[in-house]
């Protein structure tokens, strides 16, 4: 047994905080499951149904009339009318999320320290909508006069991390990761590393993705098993060290995150990179896979590809799956953040749950694998 599996057995209740180790100290949602922390994890541990009426969200035809959307969400009624008016729906999400997130959290941005707190950002290509419209206009409109130069800046791609930075005073490390469904988990190992190479001292770490007609149909016309969803996840990541001065509580440890690629047509290789993937999250971390107490997988049961990978990673022992995808949708970029704040949200509903470590796996179909280990606690 290691010296972490040593730990895990004893250290239940208290966290033991290690000074290099990299935490969530708080974290945020916007989903149709709930605004907030406190309500996705009820919403979640009780398995709701959030599909809801999406034929009244726009004038485009849809695939279909219901879906993991917010129909009635507004920006305004979460962070007020001035200087919200032109925000795009990712952006709105986004910001959301991280307000939820600082409220969440312990920690205090400050003119003393907002130079050390960044924002790492997932999304699959920004706001697709908005990058749409804009390039009608300059098809149907008189050029170049009648393109409103107002839309321009949410047709960029880092649109969403950009305004949150000038929201929340944000000076230090600004990142937007394009990795798809990917992106959760390519957001946490980026920011990992910033924090251990010292790069920042505090960052928001999540993901994006807005529900619009072209979203739902990207989703249905490949033949997504799952409806279309909408949602952020955000999390405040901070060094061990911090925690140690402040004498704050974690949410949870990011023990181990690997990821991979391999040619998605020769499906026997890609599983078995997948699994590997899988195997070498396990190892740095330390945890064997009877340690776990869940996997929260990015697709649902059907997914042969992902329960084949988990098969073999786990070496067949039986772990609990968490069902994100049945529960949240197909939320493409924001699935591996909404991945994490699943199991962040059972450890906020059940103590007994402390210390006990949980795997979060996803994949792309363009051939992008990765895992995560992270174990948490109540706070």
């Amino acid at each position: 047994m290691t010296t972490r599996q040593t730990h895990l057995a004893t250290a239940r209740q208290t966290p033991e905080v290690a000074p290099d180790a990299v935490y969530v100290t708080g974290w945020g949602v916007a989903s149709p499951l709930g605004m907030g922390a406190a309500d996705f994890s009820k919403a979640f541990v009780e398995e709701r149904d959030a599909l809801a009426d999406v034929t009244a969200m726009f004038e485009e035809k849809l695939p279909a009339d219901r879906a993991f959307a917010i129909p009635d969400f507004q920006v305004r009624d979460h962070l007020g009318r001035k200087g919200t008016r032109f925000f795009d729906r990712s952006t709105a999400l986004a910001l959301v999320a991280c307000d939820q997130t600082l409220q969440d959290t312990g920690f205090a941005v400050t003119d003393e320290n907002r130079g050390q707190v960044g924002l790492i950002l997932g999304t699959t290509s920004g706001s697709v909508k908005s990058t749409s419209d804009f390039s009608r206009e300059t098809i149907t409109e008189d050029r170049p006069y009648l393109v409103n130069p107002v839309l321009f800046p949410n047709a960029v791609m880092n649109c969403a991390a950009g305004q949150a930075a000038i929201w929340y005073g944000l000076k230090g490390v600004n990142t937007t990761i394009a990795g798809g469904r990917m992106a959760g988990i390519a957001a946490l190992r980026y920011a990992s590393r910033s924090l251990r190479w010292g790069d920042a001292d505090a960052l928001l770490v999540g993901a994006v993705e807005e529900f619009s007609p072209h979203n739902a149909w990207l989703t249905h016309l490949p033949g997504g098993s799952a409806p279309a969803g909408e949602g952020a996840a955000l999390f405040m990541l901070e060094r061990g060290e911090a925690l140690l001065a402040s004498g704050r509580r974690p949410d949870a440890e990011i023990m181990a995150v690997a990821s991979a690629s391999a040619d998605p047509a020769d499906r026997p290789a890609f599983v078995e990179a997948f699994a590997d993937c899988v195997r070498q999250a396990l190892r740095e971390a330390g945890v064997a896979p009877g340690d776990l107490w869940a996997v929260a997988p990015g697709s649902g049961p059907e997914s042969a590809i992902e329960a084949a990978t988990l098969e073999a990673g786990l070496g067949g022992d039986t772990v609990r799956r968490l069902p994100v995808a049945r529960l949240v949708g197909e939320c493409h970029a924001a699935q591996g953040a909404l991945q994490l704040a699943a199991v962040l949200a059972h450890h906020r509903q059940d103590a007994a749950l402390d210390g006990r470590p949980a795997l979060i796996t996803s994949f792309t179909p363009e051939g992008g694998v990765g895992a995560a280990v992270v174990r948490g606690w109540q706070r």
